[in-house]
């Protein structure tokens, strides 16, 4: 009879163990887990926050200097709440992606906040006829057409 409590004991004790093992290891995958969907829920939070608009005439002669120095010049205004960063922006003219841009803070300010606006000097040279410029901003996508 003893024989029998002692084996029951320890097969007891045994799944004891293996049971605190398993629960530590799940413990340490939700953790992990919930720390990943966090991360997400703020860059998520973040971008629908973000939300820009170029606000050129594309009608205008300042938006291309073809006299010049040939650079595509446009303003753009941050309408979301979220405060910006201006060397963050980036650019793409024709499909290219533009290396060669000069991002301006008007009215001042020391930062990009909501209601503030950038003027981006994108150097290129551009035949004449149709073209495209879009930014992108924390995932913020906006087009701009104009011809030259």
């Amino acid at each position: 009879m003893a024989s029998a409590s002692v084996s029951h004991l320890i097969i007891f004790i045994a799944s004891m163990v293996v049971a605190a093992s398993v629960v530590g290891v799940f413990t340490d995958s939700v953790n992990r887990l919930s720390n990943a969907i966090s991360d997400q829920g703020l860059d998520v939070s973040s971008e629908v926050r973000t939300d820009v608009e170029i606000i050129s005439d594309a009608g205008s002669d300042a938006v291309y200097d073809s006299e010049g120095d040939g650079n595509v010049t446009l303003h753009v205004k941050n309408t979301g709440s979220e405060r910006l960063a201006p060397d963050l922006i980036d650019v793409f003219v024709d499909g290219r992606y533009a290396t060669d841009v000069t991002a301006t803070l008007l009215g001042g300010a020391d930062s990009w906040g909501p209601g503030e606006v950038v003027r981006l000097e994108i150097s290129a040279t551009l035949s004449s006829g149709d073209h495209r410029v879009k930014i992108v901003v924390n995932g913020d996508e906006e087009v701009f057409e104009f011809r030259t």
